[in-house]
């Protein structure tokens, strides 16, 4: 891993361990068994243009982030993080848009927590409809957020009108 992707590792990593340690009682949508945490996955989402190995740390620090604030159920939702932006940021590696990428991890998103609720003894109706089809329109917010966020910093010049992160 470069220095560059380092540092924006590292500055991802802290946006992922702060928005649910500070503004989780601001941006948390709770509906039980789900519960989302609106701009948590805009770090893991920005990491997948700086690489897989970038994109699996930041969604260590957001796991890291729910487990200090919400426990170790939505933590382990939380570690999905680490497998969706590392496959997110190969898609983006390989020349696919960031567009695609988001919109190819966010059904994968949805099923890897539903899964992982699974695992926590919740039903099949809590696992699959609630947490999974919540995931999925989170997912969808976000990642509507972080292509915003690009977008801006695409206009003032900060990242390259194509392709991933400045070199």
């Amino acid at each position: 891993m470069r220095i560059r992707d380092l540092v924006y590792g590292s500055i991802l990593t802290a946006l992922a361990l702060i928005i649910p340690i500070a503004f989780g009682g601001y941006l948390r949508v709770y509906l039980p068994p789900f519960s989302a945490t609106l701009t948590s996955h805009v770090p893991v989402l920005l990491a997948m243009l700086a690489g897989p190995a970038v994109a699996a740390m930041v969604g260590v620090g957001s796991a890291l982030g729910f487990l200090l604030v919400l426990g170790p159920v939505v933590a382990a939702r939380a570690a999905v993080h680490m497998l969706v932006g590392a496959i997110g940021a190969m898609l983006v590696q390989q020349g696919r848009s960031f567009r695609f990428a988001l919109l190819f991890t966010a059904p994968l998103h949805s099923v890897f927590e539903a899964l992982v609720v699974l695992h926590f003894g919740f039903t099949s109706y809590e696992a699959l409809i609630i947490v999974g089809v919540g995931t999925f329109l989170h997912h969808l917010v976000d990642a509507t957020i972080a292509l915003a966020v690009v977008a801006s910093l695409k206009v003032s010049g900060l990242i390259k009108a194509r392709g991933p992160l400045p070199h």
